[in-house]
């Protein structure tokens, strides 16, 4: 269809999972893709596969400089940048008393001040362009609390506050911001490559607990990062859309009547 014709995507974390699935959905609507990650073989692989309407660099999310390479490269190549989907992010799952200072501080630097420094290397650009948006990867568990995901789930309430306000700041100069709550999406960061039995049957078990009973796929979480990114969201700024399969509700009281049956 076309949504993002001539138009410009910054996509961080793109070599694979969710950043991957965005990046393929964008090409096949017509944008031209800057894919940043800190997975260079893998990077490269997409960029390849994608052809000459994208090019991918190491980028780390952290590091100010490499921000200011990204897009400059993006500016000289593709005339500047429209869209910014912030999915660069790392998972910790340790206890609250057992995670260390350096590790918690590593996980905000990723997955919420990286972020910050991506808006505000891109904000100016797309504001001198009258118009732009920006998409900020949270999660489910920037909805609701869970149990070992005490550095993870700060970095993503952060993340979901930040986008409030720079909706806020950016929206009278043109720029939409949003966020999106993906929970059980099944990715490389989330899943083991070789599970047993055992743990197949507890995740889909664990799984059937929730309203649509199933895992995601990283498609289902690209096709909103699409609808944000693409005028057909022109008048949607500030929201926080949760990807979760129902997961935010919450479980069921299974004993309960309306709860599914389990197998």
């Amino acid at each position: 269809m076309n949504r993002l014709a001539h138009k410009t995507a910054i996509i961080t974390g793109a070599a694979r999972g969710m950043g991957a699935a965005t990046a393929r959905l964008f090409a096949a609507e017509g944008a031209r893709l800057v894919l940043g990650d800190v997975l260079d073989a893998e990077g490269e692989a997409l960029a390849r596969e994608l052809g000459p309407a994208a090019f991918f660099r190491h980028h780390d999310v952290a590091d100010e400089a490499s921000w200011s390479a990204l897009l400059g490269e993006a500016t000289s190549r593709f005339g500047g940048v429209d869209i910014l989907i912030n999915n660069a992010g790392v998972l910790l799952m340790k206890g609250l008393m057992d995670i260390s200072k350096q590790e918690f501080e590593r996980i905000l630097g990723i997955n919420l001040v990286g972020s910050f420094l991506g808006i505000k290397a891109v904000a100016p650009q797309l504001i001198a362009r009258g118009a732009g948006s920006i998409v900020n990867i949270s999660s489910v568990d920037g909805l609701k609390g869970t149990n070992a995901m005490g550095a993870y789930a700060s970095s993503k309430w952060g993340l979901r506050g930040l986008t409030k306000v720079a909706a806020m700041e950016l929206g009278p100069r043109g720029v939409r911001v949003n966020s999106v709550h993906p929970g059980g999406i099944a990715t490389p960061m989330t899943t083991h490559p070789n599970p047993s039995p055992e743990v197949e049957a507890g995740t889909r078990r664990y799984f059937k607990t929730m309203p649509l009973g199933r895992m995601g796929i990283a498609d289902e979480v690209a096709h909103v990062n699409l609808f944000l990114a693409s005028d057909d969201a022109s008048y949607v700024s500030g929201a926080e859309i949760a990807v979760d399969g129902g997961m935010s509700i919450g479980p069921y009281y299974m004993s309960q009547p309306g709860a599914p049956k389990l197998d």
